[in-house]
């Protein structure tokens, strides 16, 4: 079944590769979307696949990198659009 998730992740999360290492675990489990930094401090991810895969990337949100310390995960779970080809670093918003 595909799925589709809107995360908010807070805590101690910029400025320690949380970016780069959700990218690379979307990679490995095949889950398309994207993931940002805010201003605010929180980092924002979208990402589409098989629910398995996704519900995988959000228990990773949840531990980070290494160097991370997460206080909260907020997802909001969205109908599947299918609009993206792979997952990509965005920068600020």
């Amino acid at each position: 079944m595909k799925a589709r998730a809107h995360v908010y992740i807070s805590g101690y999360v910029t400025g320690v590769f949380f970016r780069y290492h959700t990218q690379e675990l979307a990679q490995r489990l095949s889950v398309k979307g994207w993931v940002r930094n805010l201003r605010d401090g929180r980092v924002e991810a979208v990402f589409e696949g098989e629910r398995e895969q996704v519900e995988e990337m959000i228990k990773s949100c949840h531990r980070g990198p290494p160097g991370a310390t997460v206080t909260d995960v907020e997802v909001k779970w969205e109908e599947h659009r299918g609009e993206f080809s792979g997952f990509e670093v965005r920068y600020w918003r």
